[in-house]
């Protein structure tokens, strides 16, 4: 099938090699799941998780990366969990990808791997103001799952040498930098992410430790001043966006 036809296929996003779709998910494709499946460091992960997969897009974005490495993904919400298994069984990794319906403080009880890589673009809101959506508002509001039981369930089902990474708003990217810091873990990278030069960072890309390390810290511009994306962007995005 071509990129022309595909990019027609509705109900979803695609991209040059899968189709996520999402259509009856809470949260869409959007720019913070790309990033965080983009920018994620792989190296020589062989097992990776994602805490919170909705559609299961970083969850593919990864297989996409590397041909060694096996995804699980934990998602909680029935119709979310059943299309992230139907958009792996549809993409070229399939064997290569699982979906575990469940909390995740359940499954980092009895974890199936100590995962060398984690990846989460996990609810940030505080449940003061609920959605009118109830699917959206468990997608968007930490609710029960707390940023802290986020890093205590994380921490559970992490090898000693791998990393957990996150996409956050940047004030709360902050706040989860500072708990997670408390809670023992160790900072290996930020990325702080800004949509054009001279404006406000508006999101965080955290990769935590167990063990100590030093900490890579960088800033990302997202848009030319003619809101074309920068050449840095671009090199993020062009193994998965059509247009690039």
């Amino acid at each position: 099938m071509s990129e022309q036809k595909k990019s027609y296929r509705k109900g979803g996003f695609t991209f040059k090699q899968f189709f996520v779709a999402h259509d009856r998910c809470a949260m869409k494709v959007g720019t913070d799941g790309v990033l965080l499946g983009a920018w994620a460091p792989l190296n020589a992960t062989k097992y990776a998780l994602d805490i919170g997969s909705g559609s299961g897009l970083i969850a593919l974005m990864l297989a996409q990366r590397s041909e060694q490495v096996q995804v699980d993904a934990v998602e909680l919400d029935d119709a979310a969990a059943l299309q992230a298994q139907e958009n792996f069984d549809e993409s070229p990794w399939s064997e290569r990808l699982r979906v575990f319906h469940q909390d995740i403080i359940t499954f980092s009880e009895r974890p199936n791997h100590q995962y060398d890589l984690i990846v989460s673009n996990p609810p940030y809101f505080e449940p003061a103001v609920a959605c009118r959506d109830e699917k959206r508002d468990q997608a968007r509001y930490t609710g029960t799952l707390t940023h802290q039981v986020l890093l205590d369930s994380a921490k559970r089902c992490l090898a000693l040498d791998g990393i957990f990474c996150l996409v956050l708003p940047y004030e709360v990217g902050q706040k989860v930098e500072s708990m997670a810091m408390e809670s023992g873990w160790n900072l290996a990278y930020r990325a702080q992410v800004q949509d054009k030069a001279h404006t406000p960072y508006h999101r965080m890309l955290l990769g935590l430790t167990i063990k100590m390390t030093e900490p890579v810290i960088s800033s990302l511009t997202l848009k030319q001043p003619d809101d074309s994306y920068t050449d840095e962007f671009i090199s993020l995005i062009q193994p998965f966006y059509l247009k690039y």
